[in-house]
């Protein structure tokens, strides 16, 4: 810690963090305030720096030790220098700090009369923007400080009158910024960030500026077809939409159709390719046709991609938002004639929502039936029953379904080739083969007692004994008290300290549970069973002794 200096009522230095950083605390009109320049506390937040300097500022030794600097009036100080000592004082110091002589230039360049000096301003954005090597997360704050001074300092030529060149310099910025992307560990996303201040000065600019609606355009359009990772003006047509007008809109729509109309169709079974910049060209497409309001122009641009099934979801979405529902349930069995009714969840329930409309419930149950029937599984079951309970006929479907769902446990159970446990003590519970297919279905159902049957039957995952436990514990403790005793060993088996903390807290619902069964004297020697297992590990003997047993 340096530049300690300490009043009545404020404390001030720098603490050496990752980097220096300035901290100041103290109390305004009754209320405590702090400020640090580190990155938690550029946010608001009390830092770890705060922290250090409050304990400095308050030991008795800080007043009398030899750190303690007097204080001194540095405004009054340079107040009574001659200005010509001042401006060599001041250069001197700017020599020595890149950033603080980047922003006198920047200052000096604003200053200078007549069309801004561009030149001065590229190259400070160059210099920001730069990178020696690899930018560290540590480091990725100051860097892009570095890089908002400049921003600053350009914001203010739009203040001053010069929106033309603010929009050459952000332009010229966002370049640098795409090119900075592979150098910087961007993990706190500074540079998408900055990113986005460019684009939004870079919009205000425009809103001045007027530019030439067809060169904007143009750059534009060219801009969101080869832009990098930060996906720069993305939607551009809807963003600029007041500044391009009619002209500069017409002249974006037609270079967006000639660049869509090189794009080949894709049918179901083709591959999708990004190439070319496939899904920025659509997304330019589809921005400009759900501005039009053209519910068939949106769905042409949609239907030149038909590879996946949410395609067909998604132009069955829009002819429902447009009350076309017979357009819509058509898209949707083209869709799953083409995909079956497994390939995407949305589609199936789309297509069956429009049959229930249509007054066809029974269609929906079918078209449920089928994915069920492909694949017998607890999702299916579940999106069978909704159908069914929907049209008013799931009594007759349900015990069709279970004999189905029966029949294929016990296909698997015959072709499963060993047994065996997933962790210590667990073996008991018949983990695999499983039913827990059966035992998950039926506790959807809310049918604990038959759920329990199946899994005492056929046994089931851990997650499954679980939850049956936890279910039948109310009524049935006894039932619960051994799944819960096998978590107990589960849990220390993976010997690390949150493991042992959750062990010894499910170990106190056995408790619990023992005394709801009227069995509270079993507990003691239980505990003791576990410490005798277990005594080498030493931190979960310390969590046991904690609690007494």
């Amino acid at each position: 810690m340096t530049r300690l200096r300490v009043t009545k009522t404020s404390a001030e230095a720098t603490v050496r963090g990752s980097a220096p950083y300035k901290v100041r605390l103290g109390v305004e009109d009754g209320e405590p305030v702090f400020s640090c320049s580190c990155p938690v506390g550029a946010d608001g937040s009390f830092c770890k720096h705060v922290v250090a300097l409050a304990l400095v500022a308050t030991d008795p030794r800080t007043a009398e030790g030899p750190k303690a600097e007097p204080q001194v009036d540095v405004r009054a100080y340079l107040e009574g220098l001659e200005h010509e000592q001042l401006v060599e004082l001041v250069l001197e110091i700017a020599s020595a700090d890149e950033r603080t002589l980047a922003r006198l230039r920047l200052d000096a360049a604003r200053a200078v009369s007549g069309p801004p000096p561009l030149r001065a301003f590229l190259s400070a954005i160059d210099d920001a923007f730069a990178t020696d090597d690899y930018v560290s997360y540590r480091e990725a704050y100051d860097y892009a400080e570095r890089i908002r001074e400049v921003i600053g300092a350009v914001r203010g030529m739009l203040d001053d009158g010069e929106p033309e060149a603010v929009i050459e310099l952000c332009e010229h910025a966002l370049e640098r910024a795409e090119d900075a992307v592979g150098s910087v560990d961007d993990s706190d996303g500074c540079l998408g960030d900055i990113a986005a201040e460019l684009q939004e000065l870079h919009l205000a600019a425009c809103k001045k500026a007027r530019p030439d609606p067809d060169a904007l355009a143009r750059r534009l359009f060219d801009w969101e077809c080869n832009a990098g990772d930060l996906d720069v003006f993305s939607g551009a047509a809807h963003t600029y939409a007041k500044v391009l007008g009619k002209t500069g809109l017409a002249t974006y729509r037609q270079l967006a159709g000639a660049a869509w109309e090189r794009l080949p169709a894709l049918r179901p079974g083709d591959e999708r390719s990004y190439e070319d910049n496939r899904f920025r060209i659509t997304h330019m497409m589809e921005s400009l046709t759900e501005a039009s309001d053209d519910v068939d122009a949106v769905v042409a641009v949609l239907a030149k991609d038909q590879s996946s099934p949410y395609q067909f979801v998604r132009i069955a979405e829009q002819y429902r938002a447009a009350g076309r529902f017979a357009d819509a349930l058509s898209w949707a069995e083209q869709g799953l004639e083409h995909f079956g009714p497994l390939a995407d969840h949305r589609l199936l329930e789309v297509a069956a929502d429009e049959h229930h409309r249509a007054g066809q419930g029974e269609r929906a149950v079918e078209l449920a039936w089928r994915a069920f029937e492909e694949r017998p599984s607890p999702s299916t079951y579940e999106r069978l029953c909704a159908q069914g309970t929907r049209a008013g006929t799931w009594d007759t479907w349900r015990p069709r379904a279970l004999e189905c769902l029966r029949k294929n446990v016990a296909g698997r159970m015959r072709a499963a080739s060993t047994k065996g446990g997933s962790g210590p003590g667990l073996a008991r519970w018949g983990l695999s083969p499983d039913a827990s297919d059966l035992v998950q279905v039926f506790l959807f159902e809310g049918d604990g007692d038959q759920a329990w049957a199946e899994a005492k039957a056929g046994g089931c995952s851990w997650r499954l004994w679980l939850e049956l436990a936890r279910r039948r514990e109310a009524d049935h403790p006894l039932d619960a008290i051994p799944i819960f005793e096998d978590e107990v060993e589960r849990l220390i088996a993976a010997k690390n300290n949150d493991a042992y903390r959750q062990a010894v807290e499910t170990m106190a619902h056995v408790a619990k549970l023992m005394r709801a069964a009227a069995q509270p004297d079993v507990f003691a020697p239980y505990a003791a069973g576990v410490r005798a297992r277990h005594k080498p590990k030493r931190n979960l003997m310390k969590l046991l002794d904690a609690r007494g047993w």
